[in-house]
């Protein structure tokens, strides 16, 4: 007697279920099912996206019309199994805008190129700068003159973790 595989007319008919469309088995990290269902439970994280843009000269008419429901982590990430937050901290990169208690969207696939502002474990200490690379020499650069550039040495254990792509900093 045969045992297993499809037989006609078993199982649920497709669209009836909790989400009422076909759905598909996934293997997720024990560690992850929490926020996989509350993910779920909402529809993903979607914001409305009104029509109208904001002046930010004379004051204009506002209209309701959403014109769309947006997916931040599809907006803003580019790659997001590379892709990162941090939180910084201190002053150095201020004048790149990057306050403290900002949160920093990095990502890790992204090559590190010259001018662009990096996480980097120099030494075992995180640290974000804009990176400076000449044929002699490579710096990370503050964006503060109270702070002093750090130029790596062969001796440093530098790691560059990832590029960043944006900082989420509340107004």
């Amino acid at each position: 007697m045969a045992r297993g595989g499809a037989r006609p007319g078993a199982g649920r008919p497709r669209g009836q279920g909790k989400y009422k469309e076909s759905t598909k088995p996934v293997r997720v990290p024990e560690s992850m099912v929490g926020d996989v269902l509350e993910f779920l439970s909402g529809k993903g994280h979607r914001i409305p996206l009104y029509s109208n843009a904001v002046s930010a000269g004379t004051p204009c008419f506002a209209e309701d019309d959403v014109e769309d429901q947006v997916d931040l982590g599809k907006y803003l990430i580019r790659n997001p199994a590379s892709s990162f937050l941090v939180r910084a901290s201190g002053y150095s990169m201020i004048n790149a805008g990057i306050h403290p208690g900002d949160l920093l969207l990095a990502d890790s696939g992204i090559e590190p190129r010259n001018g662009k502002i990096v996480i980097a474990a120099v030494d075992g200490h995180l640290t974000v700068k804009r990176l400076k690379k000449s044929r002699n020499e490579t710096v990370l650069m503050p964006e503060n003159d109270d702070y002093d550039p750090i130029l790596l040495h062969r001796d440093n254990n530098v790691t560059i973790c990832g590029v960043v792509t944006m900082v989420l900093h509340a107004v």
